[in-house]
């Protein structure tokens, strides 16, 4: 993939007079509800995207967030609640015009050539035909692919194909681009040049919805996330803000006993344990030395103090292992700090 800007510059959209123009948010979900026979696949979807924003939707299987694209992108009817879409309502087909889509399981026509497939796409999107062939040729040399326009799709590995699908989501020049899993089949350096094309889609004035189970990718691109889990939200926000006072400590000891153990409980929060091995979480830097004269002084010889900020992978099992037995707080972070 190449350093190519996503529009070229006679195509790339004056932000500013679109940031005037739509004022609405990008998705807006409120008690949204999905019911396929006996099964409750999404119970009460509420969330909202912000216009030319990168937001993460994330969750682990089965928590509701195909259900949840699908209903976005109008590929699916809720059973109740509302929502829009650009400012249009869900399904709509003005809506879906503007709209850019991923899936995660996608299945091109083999027999197509890559220059092939993305014409049609273009077609389908409404792309005039004489625009067509200029914008094939810059997003194939955008994602990586301009030396295999004339090969059949069907040649493809899982990693091109990917990097074709991409393409054909930016084809119509969408205003929302909705991301299923699209580094999956990526290496490293194709992860990388991902993140990239996500991070000028967002200076082109673009909204980016990503659905990933690479969190550390979702971490370094991302402004807000929100976690999914038995078909609701169980935590959004901005990313710096959720990972912010979250630091933790790791240490390593030996004399470690119950006792000691349960007097360390009353002081700071024990996030697990491995034989010598402790996770502690802590509110500022400073509780580490107050950790290591605590243990000091109940007789224990400390062998590793490292203190370290969380990330997101770890947020995410906390929150998902903690929605399920009832310990997370159900709410936006701004609520859920404050106690309101």
């Amino acid at each position: 993939m190449t350093a190519e800007p996503v529009l070229s510059p006679e195509n790339r959209r004056d932000v500013t007079a679109e940031t005037e123009q739509y004022r609405e948010p990008a998705i807006s979900v409120s008690g949204l509800r999905k019911v396929y026979g006996a099964t409750v696949a999404l119970h009460d979807l509420t969330l909202t995207v912000q216009p030319g924003e990168i937001f993460g939707f994330l969750g682990p299987n089965g928590a509701g967030k195909t259900t949840a694209v699908k209903l976005i992108t109008g590929l699916a009817h809720p059973t109740s609640g509302e929502g829009s879409v650009l400012g249009r309502p869900l399904g709509s087909r003005a809506g879906r015009r503007e709209l850019g889509y991923l899936p995660e399981l996608f299945r091109f026509q083999e027999w197509l050539t890559a220059s092939e497939l993305l014409d049609v796409h273009g077609e389908l999107a409404g792309v005039p035909r004489a625009e067509r062939q200029a914008r094939i040729t810059e997003l194939l040399e955008l994602v990586g692919l301009a030396d295999r326009a004339r090969d059949r799709v069907g040649a493809f590995s899982k990693g091109m194909q990917q990097r074709v699908g991409l393409a054909q989501a930016l084809m119509g020049r969408p205003r929302l681009v909705i991301l299923d899993e699209p580094t999956s089949a990526l290496d490293p350096i194709g992860r990388r040049d991902v993140r990239n094309i996500i991070q000028r889609l967002k200076a082109d004035g673009v909204t980016v919805f990503l659905n990933s189970h690479l969190l550390s990718e979702v971490e370094l691109v991302c402004d807000r996330v929100a976690f999914v889990n038995g078909g609701r939200v169980v935590r959004e926000g901005r990313v710096e803000d959720l990972l912010t006072d979250r630091l933790e400590l790791h240490v390593r000891a030996e004399g470690l006993t119950p006792a000691v153990l349960d007097d360390l409980r009353r002081h700071w929060r024990l996030i697990s344990q491995a034989g010598d091995h402790l996770l502690l979480a802590m509110t500022r830097p400073e509780e580490a030395g107050d950790v290591a004269r605590f243990l000091v002084g109940q007789g224990v010889t400390l062998l590793e103090l490292l203190p370290r900020r969380s990330n997101l992978e770890q947020l995410f099992v906390e929150l998902v292992e903690g929605s399920n037995d009832g310990r997370v707080d159900v709410r936006p972070l701004d609520h859920a700090r404050s106690g309101t």
